[in-house]
C-alpha cells in the first residue's frame, strides 16, 4: 500500500489492527476508516521517521501509555471520530514535533484535572470536542502559547472555569461551537487581545437580554468575526450590529448559512456610529423566513458607506433600494451572483449616483435577459473595470450598447449567445465568451488581450487583424481541425494558446517550424512548456524542442490504413481456420448442451411417448421408412418410434425437437452409415443427442450399423461416437435374408430391455 514517497495508504480496508512489521522508512501512514479498537504499544515502535498518522474514524476506545513515544517527528495526529472516554497526556508528551492534532469526534467529557498538550511546544493546530464535551477547567491549556487555529466544539459545554484559555496568548484562527450563551461569553472574555479571526457556529441570538453578556465582545480586538449557521433577529441585529461597530480592530463580518427571523423592520434602533476600521461585509446563503416582506434596509444606509467590498451572495436578493447604493460610496467591489436581479430592479439599482467607486461588478447567475438594458442601465459607472455578467440568460444581443469607457474585462460565458455583435465595447483587455453557441469570431477589439472562446462551435481560430494585440487565447472544446504555421505567424504577440480538446493534429512541420525559426524562438520564450497542442496522439504541455514525433503521428493516415489492413486479414484467417476445423459446430453443440444440462436429465415415467427416438441420415430413410418401421410398428406389441420427419413440432428449433424427443423416448436408436458420418444434418443438429446420452453414461443408446464402416472413418469431432463403437456391441443389418429375422429379434429384445 505503499508509493514512492513512502506514504502508505491502507484507509477503508477493514482492518481490526495496526499492521505488523511497519517499516522505518514510512512518512505517512492512513489507517483511517477501518475497524480498529486498540493502539498497542509495539504498533509503530519502528515508525521512528513517521511525519503524519491519519487514525480517524476507527472505533479506537483504548491506546498504550508509550504508543506513540518512538514518533519524535509526528507532525500530524488525527485521532478525531473515534470512541477515546479520556485524553492522556502521557501519550503526547514524546511528539516535540506534532504541529497538527485532531481529537474532535469522541466520547470524553473533559480534558482531565490538567493539560493534556503541555509538552506540545510546536503545536499550531488543536481540534477538540465532541456533543458530550461539557466541562472545560483552568489548566486544560497550559503550555500552549501560539496556535494557528484552534477549534472547539462545545455544543453541549456548560462549564467553563473563566481564564482557562488565556494561558495562549494568540490564536489566528478560532472556530468556537457553542450554543450556552454565558459560556460563549466567558470564552471570548479570555480572547479578547488573543484571537484574529472569530468564527461563530450555530449559536442563537434570538432573546435580547442575551445581548448583555455579549457585549464584551465590543473589546475584542479581533480583525474579523464569521457567523455560520447562527439565528438573528429583528430584536437582536441592532444589538449585534452595534457590539460590531465598537470594535476598534474589525475589519471583516462574514455571515454564511444564517438564519434571519424577521421583515427587517429595525426602525432608528440602529445608530450610524460607522466602525472606522470595518470594511469588508460578506454574506452567503442568508435565509429570510419572509424575504417577501422584507424592508428596504434603509435603516443601514447609514452605516454602509465606509464598506469598500461587499457580497451578498445566493441571498434571493431582487432589489437594492436606489438610497442604499447611493450611501456605498467607498465600494470598490461588489459581488450580488446567485440572486434575482432582473434588467428592471438592476436599473433600479444601480440609479444614478449608485456605486460612484466601485471597480469590480459580479452579476452573475441572477436573472438577466438583455444585454442592452444591462449595459445601459451600468454605464454610468466611471470606474468600472471589470463586469461578470456570466451565467444569465442573454440569447441575441443587440448591435449598439453603451457602456462604461473605463470597462477593461468583460464576461459573457454561458449566457446562451449564438452571435457576437458590435455590441462588445471595443475598450476591454480581456473578454470571456466561453460555453456560449459561437460559430464565427470577427469582431475588432485592438486592445484585447486576452480571449476566452473555450465550448464553443468554432471551425477557425479568431483572424489575428482583429485581436493584433492578443497575447493568450484559449480555444479548447470547440471543433477545430487544423492549426497551420500561417495562422500561428499571424499573431505577433501571442504567449498562450490553449488549444486543446479539438481532435486535430499539429503537423511535424509545424512543430518543427516553431522550434527551428529563430524569429519564433524569440517571440516564444518563456513559455513554450506551457505551450497546448492537443490531440489523441500529441504530447500535451510539453516543452516545443524537447517533442519528437514518432512516425505513427506524423503519419497518421497510413498507419490507420495499415492497421485496418492488418485487422482485415486477421479476421479473414481466423474466419478460415473456424471453418476447417468446424469452430462454429463446436460452439453451437456446446450451447445447446449447456442448454440441455439445466433440464433434468430423464423425463418422469409418465412423460415418456415412444420407445425409441431414431437418428438416422436422409440418405438412408428408404430403408429406415419403409422396412424398420413396417418391422416395428406392425410387431404384436407394437413398437412407437419417433422420426423427425414426422414427429417433429413444426416450427420449432430443431435441436430443442431432438432434446425433447430423447427425453421422451425409452431408448435412442442409431442408423449408422458413412451417410450418417458425413451429413450435414448430423454433424449440426442430430449428433447433439451425443453430447446427452453418453454425458448420462446409461445404456440408452441402441447402435444399427447400415452398412460395413470403420471407427476410423468417423470424423474426429464424434470422439463419443468412436468411443462407443470402440467399447459396445452394436448390431450390423445382414444382406441375407435367413439372417435378418435374428436381427429383428435382436432389436425388439434391446428396445425392450
Amino acid at each position: 500500500s505503499c508509493d514512492a514517497t513512502q506514504l502508505c495508504n491502507c484507509s477503508s480496508m477493514g482492518l481490526d489492527f495496526i499492521p505488523q512489521g511497519l517499516m522505518g522508512k514510512i512518512t505517512v501512514l492512513d489507517l483511517s476508516h477501518n475497524r480498529i479498537e486498540h493502539v498497542r504499544s509495539q504498533d509503530l515502535q519502528q515508525a521512528v521517521n513517521l511525519r503524519a498518522l491519519l487514525l480517524q474514524s476507527n472505533k479506537i476506545s483504548s491506546i498504550d501509555e508509550d504508543s506513540f513515544h518512538s514518533l519524535g517527528k509526528l507532525e500530524l495526529l488525527d485521532l478525531s471520530n473515534n470512541r477515546l472516554a479520556h485524553l492522556s497526556p502521557v501519550w503526547f508528551e514524546h511528539l516535540f514535533s506534532l504541529q497538527h492534532l485532531h481529537l474532535q469526534g469522541n466520547s470524553y467529557r473533559d480534558l482531565g484535572e490538567s493539560s493534556p498538550f503541555s509538552s506540545l511546544r510546536n503545536l499550531s493546530s488543536l481540534h477538540l470536542g465532541n456533543p458530550r464535551f461539557s466541562t472545560i477547567r483552568r489548566g486544560n491549556f497550559e503550555g500552549i502559547e501560539l496556535l494557528d487555529k484552534l477549534w472547539i466544539d462545545g455544543g453541549s459545554l456548560s462549564q467553563y472555569e473563566p481564564g482557562s484559555l488565556k494561558s495562549v496568548k494568540k490564536i489566528n484562527y478560532m472556530i468556537i461551537n457553542i450554543r450556552n450563551i454565558n459560556v460563549f461569553s466567558a470564552i471570548v472574555s479570555d480572547l479578547l487581545h488573543s484571537v484574529e479571526w472569530l468564527e461563530v457556529i450555530k449559536v442563537s441570538f434570538s432573546v435580547p437580554a442575551d445581548m448583555q453578556l455579549l457585549r464584551i465582545m465590543s473589546s475584542s480586538f479581533a480583525k474579523k468575526i464569521s457567523f455560520k449557521q447562527t439565528f438573528l433577529t429583528d430584536a437582536t441585529v441592532s444589538e449585534i450590529v452595534s457590539i460590531l461597530e465598537d470594535m476598534p480592530k474589525l475589519e471583516e463580518v462574514e455571515m454564511i448559512d444564517c438564519n434571519l427571523g424577521g421583515t427587517g423592520h429595525w426602525g432608528i434602533e440602529i445608530q450610524a456610529n460607522q466602525s472606522k476600521t470595518l470594511r469588508i461585509l460578506t454574506i452567503r446563503k442568508l435565509i429570510i423566513q419572509e424575504f417577501y416582506l422584507f424592508e428596504d434596509l434603509h435603516a443601514v444606509k447609514n452605516l454602509v458607506s465606509v464598506l469598500t467590498k461587499v457580497t451578498v451572495e445566493n441571498t434571493k436578493v431582487f432589489l437594492v433600494p436606489c438610497s442604499l447604493s447611493q450611501n456605498l460610496l467607498s465600494l470598490v467591489y461588489l459581488d450580488l451572483s446567485a440572486n434575482l436581479l432582473g434588467d428592471q430592479s438592476l436599473e433600479h439599482s444601480a440609479c444614478k449616483g449608485a456605486w460612484p467607486s466601485i471597480e469590480t461588478l459580479n452579476l452573475s447567475q441572477n436573472s438577466l435577459s438583455d444585454l442592452g438594458k444591462t449595459s445601459k442601465s451600468l454605464s454610468h459607472l466611471r470606474n468600472l473595470l471589470l463586469l461578470d455578467i456570466s451565467q444569465n440568460n442573454f440569447g441575441d444581443i443587440p448591435d449598439e450598447c453603451e457602456w462604461p469607457q473605463t470597462l477593461k474585462f468583460l464576461n459573457l460565458s454561458s449566457t446562451q449567445i449564438p452571435k457576437l455583435t458590435t455590441c462588445i465595447p471595443p475598450t476591454l483587455e480581456i473578454l470571456d465568451v466561453s460555453a456560449n453557441s459561437l460559430r464565427e469570431f470577427g469582431l475588432q477589439l485592438p486592445l484585447l488581450k486576452e480571449l476566452y472562446l473555450a465550448k464553443n462551435q468554432l471551425k477557425a481560430l479568431p483572424g489575428a487583424v482583429s485581436v493584433p494585440n492578443l497575447v493568450a487565447m484559449s480555444v479548447r472544446r470547440n471543433k477545430l481541425n487544423s492549426l497551420s504555421r500561417e495562422e500561428f505567424e499571424s499573431f505577433k504577440e501571442m504567449e498562450l494558446l490553449d488549444a486543446s480538446d479539438n481532435n486535430f493534429i499539429c503537423s511535424c512541420e509545424f512543430l518543427a517550424f516553431i522550434h527551428q525559426e529563430a524569429r519564433i524562438a524569440q517571440v516564444l520564450v518563456g513559455w513554450p512548456d506551457r505551450y497546448i497542442c492537443d490531440s489523441p496522439l500529441a504530447v500535451r504541455g510539453a516543452l516545443v524542442g524537447a517533442v519528437h514525433l514518432s512516425v505513427m503521428e506524423c503519419h497518421r493516415s497510413l498507419m490507420v490504413s495499415l492497421i485496418c489492413v492488418l485487422v482485415f486479414l486477421v479476421i479473414l484467417v481466423l474466419v478460415g481456420l473456424g471453418h476447417k476445423y468446424h469452430v462454429v459446430w463446436y460452439l453451437r453443440m456446446t450451447w445447446a448442451w449447456l442448454q440441455a444440462k439445466r433440464k433434468p436429465k430423464r423425463a418422469p415415467a409418465k412423460d415418456i411417448c415412444y420407445d425409441a427416438f431414431v437418428s438416422y441420415s436422409e440418405n438412408d430413410s428408404d430403408w429406415v421408412e419403409n422396412i424398420m418401421v413396417r418391422e416395428l410398428e406392425q410387431a404384436c406389441p407394437p413398437f412407437r418410434l419417433c422420426l423427425h420427419k414426422r414427429d417433429f413440432v413444426p416450427g420449432k428449433w430443431i435441436v430443442d425437437n431432438i432434446i425433447d424427443s430423447i427425453e421422451k423416448s425409452h431408448k435412442t436408436l442409431f442408423v449408422l452409415s458413412e451417410h450418417f458420418v458425413q451429413s450435414e444434418w448430423c454433424k449440426y443438429e442430430l449428433d447433439f443427442s451425443h453430447f446427452r446420452l453418453f454425458d448420462e453414461n446409461n445404456d440408452a443408446a441402441i447402435l444399427v450399423l447400415l452398412e460395413p464402416i470403420q471407427s476410423k472413418a468417423i470424423p474426429k469431432r464424434f470422439c463419443k461416437l468412436r468411443k462407443i463403437m470402440n467399447t459396445k456391441t452394436y448390431l450390423e443389418w445382414p444382406l441375407e435374408e435367413e439372417k435378418q429375422e435374428m436381427f429383428w429379434f435382436n432389436l425388439k429384445v434391446a428396445l425392450k430391455s
